[in-house]
């Protein structure tokens, strides 16, 4: 079941509010019960129903050295990795892992392309095949 927003957390404290028990709450907002249970707790215990700092590993590029990123894979389809990854530098000046550039490009929806490798035909190749194409599919009919 997916989680409430922040958006859902005061709809659903207001239908508490009014009466209405969990049980009729939760398949209203489309929780499990016990996310309702939790979100009363939270409200009593802290007097907000925002969401409490969490620990993690801090981010170690910028969003904006991400944008960057994306545009600079964007903008050459065949950069590799790592040599995006030696490009960029972290806030206290250390490279940013490889590994770390592909979760970025692939969080974007880009993905890894190879160059096309057979004959690159213009204009003036294309017709010439379909003319060969055309006369020798009326061969195959005689």
């Amino acid at each position: 079941m997916p989680r409430l927003s922040e958006i859902d957390c005061p709809q659903a404290l207001g239908l508490l509010q009014a009466g209405l028990p969990i049980s009729e709450v939760s398949p209203r907002m489309n929780v499990n019960r016990t996310t309702i249970f939790r979100l009363r707790q939270r409200l009593h215990k802290t007097d907000t129903v925002s969401d409490r700092p969490r620990s993690g590993r801090p981010r170690c590029a910028t969003q904006r050295q991400d944008r960057n990123l994306v545009s600079n894979h964007m903008n050459n389809r065949f950069l590799s990795t790592s040599a995006s990854s030696r490009q960029t530098r972290r806030r206290n000046n250390q490279r940013i892992g490889g590994n770390t550039v592909r979760r970025r490009i692939s969080a974007s929806d880009l993905r890894a392309r190879r160059p096309y490798i057979g004959p690159i035909l213009t204009q003036r190749h294309r017709h010439q095949r379909t003319l060969w194409a055309q006369e020798h599919a009326a061969f195959d009919r005689i």
